[in-house]
């Protein structure tokens, strides 16, 4: 009996010691407190200041925000291109009735009479024959064989043939007139008559020829065209624009 006494009070002395360090050990957990607030201290966080704000969203060049001003933006859009191609038309039509040639707004490059443009036959030598339209591309006009046929501007001749296609005897010269790239031709010469070379540079109403009716023509007349900026233009009204 004293054996088991001695023992049992050993055992209570062990226990009494050892209680209170593990209750020491133990932390109480408040029964408000969250889960993060009993993370442990090497866990990841995440802190917003409490003055953040949203990055505004950059629409780039979108400024319509709703199904009713982007309906509003496409019929505006479809609007201006339906005047666009009424303008063309209209453009056209003027073209088309000014006897075919292609309007490329005003004719006149430079004052009329300043000189830096010329008829390309004497005033009064000529009558005026077919203009352009229905495929033909210049203004026919009808004086008699060996009529003098002059640069109708300053510029460098391009081409200068007997035999130029249909043209005939044929003289091609380019020209800038008015800040304009424009090109004159001067078709269906007499044979032996051209005065130029390809390659020459020549002055406003230098002689270049002689009527004839070479190449595919019926009577003695000068075929003279007129192109600006690639377009053909109607060649009676252009040098009535600009010859004065």
């Amino acid at each position: 009996m004293r054996s088991i006494a001695i023992f049992g009070a050993v055992g209570a002395l062990v226990a009494a010691v050892a209680l209170p360090a593990y209750a020491a050990s133990s932390t109480p957990v408040d029964a408000t407190a969250t889960l993060q607030q009993i993370a442990a201290e090497d866990s990841q966080s995440l802190v917003v200041a409490s003055a953040a704000t949203a990055s505004p969203l950059d629409r780039s060049t979108y400024s319509a925000t709703t199904q009713e001003e982007i309906d509003k933006k496409k019929a505006a859009a479809a609007a201006a291109a339906a005047a666009a191609a009424a303008s063309r038309a209209a453009a056209a039509s003027a073209a088309s009735s000014s006897g075919g040639s292609i309007n490329v707004g005003s004719y006149a490059l430079v004052s009329p009479g300043s000189g830096e443009v010329r008829y390309p036959l004497p005033r009064g030598s000529y009558t005026e024959g077919r203009t352009t339209s229905g495929g033909h591309d210049g203004a026919d006009m009808l004086a008699p064989a060996g009529t003098p046929i002059y640069a109708a501007a300053a510029g460098v001749v391009r081409v200068s043939s007997e035999s130029y296609y249909g043209y005939g005897v044929a003289v091609v010269i380019d020209h800038v007139i008015g800040g304009q790239a424009v090109s004159t031709t001067y078709a269906h010469m007499t044979n032996g008559t051209r005065q130029v070379q390809a390659g020459q540079t020549v002055a406003a109403g230098q002689l270049i020829g002689a009527v004839g009716s070479t190449g595919r023509s019926t009577a003695n007349h000068l075929h003279f065209e007129v192109h600006v900026n690639g377009s053909i233009l109607e060649p009676y009204s252009w040098l009535a624009a600009n010859a004065g």
